[in-house]
């Protein structure tokens, strides 16, 4: 399930925890609120804090160390691929034809809407995107799992920025203001950053994921084989934003995207 702690993003991930420490006791060191609560014996608050920034450190490392749904030999992926059960060829309409895609890197081959990734050089089932920050693909098993990592670390993060803001302290100019406050500033800058990041990406993704497409899809889609002989604005996986947040979220295992493709009616020839 989980890949080498020790990989290639060691350095990245150790980067990333360090960080987030480094700018929770920074928090408590200053005279924010977090501090002053701890000192006054209002305990609540501050541990609540820590707990969230401990929740969002492993999520964190779930989503970078987990399988992101690899596709690893033909012989556990061809049901998936071909849809050989007779329940699912009855399925898809006899007008319809699947061409056989074997990836050119890996040789095996790929279920619909896997693409093999240069980096972790294996082909991933509903690859979303490779994001350097976990140092890990975005695919079918772990898509949700990073989906509530980003809204856990905004939580975080805006809490931090609220904390940072409360510890700023006043002065008579601003020289003296900058100097008493440089690194709460410095700290706040850094959250504000990391928020707006956040924001941003979590917002698209659940964006696509309510139009059920991946962040290949949407950026690619004029490449890929099985839509770009759709309509402009058609979706062959698109089952409504309800069923299709319902889908990601609370429906595990994998899915045959095959028929979903083909009851749409889209022509991958």
């Amino acid at each position: 399930m989980f890949k080498n702690v020790f990989g290639s993003g060691f350095l990245v991930r150790t980067a990333h925890v360090i960080l987030t420490w480094v700018i929770t006791l920074i928090l408590f060191l200053h005279d924010t609120d977090l501090r002053k609560q701890e000192e006054t014996g209002e305990l609540l608050v501050p541990v609540l804090f820590v707990l969230l920034v401990l929740v969002s450190v492993l999520l964190y490392f779930a989503v970078s160390l987990m399988d992101p749904g690899f596709v690893l030999s033909d012989d556990c992926d061809l049901q998936f691929t071909l849809g050989l059960t007779e329940e699912q060829q009855d399925m898809i309409p006899q007008t319809k034809t699947l061409r056989l895609r074997r990836c050119g890197h890996c040789l095996l081959q790929q279920p619909m809407r896997s693409k093999h990734c240069q980096t972790c050089q294996h082909c991933v089932r509903r690859y979303d995107h490779h994001c350097p920050w976990i140092e890990n693909c975005v695919g079918e098993r772990n898509h949700r799992w990073f989906v509530l990592y980003l809204a856990v670390q905004l939580v975080v993060l805006l809490w931090g920025l609220h904390m940072a803001w409360s510890g700023f302290t006043h002065a008579p100019t601003w020289q003296l203001w900058l100097k008493t406050n440089s690194v709460l500033l410095a700290t706040a800058t850094v959250v504000a950053v990391l928020s707006l990041t956040v924001l941003l990406l979590l917002g698209s993704h659940l964006y696509l994921v309510s139009l059920n497409t991946t962040t290949w899809e949407f950026m690619s889609r004029h490449r890929i084989s099985y839509l770009k002989h759709c309509g402009a604005d058609e979706n062959p996986f698109d089952r409504g934003t309800l069923r299709n947040l319902w889908g990601f979220f609370c429906v595990w295992g994998t899915v045959v995207w095959e028929q979903v493709y083909f009851r749409q009616g889209c022509d991958p020839t």
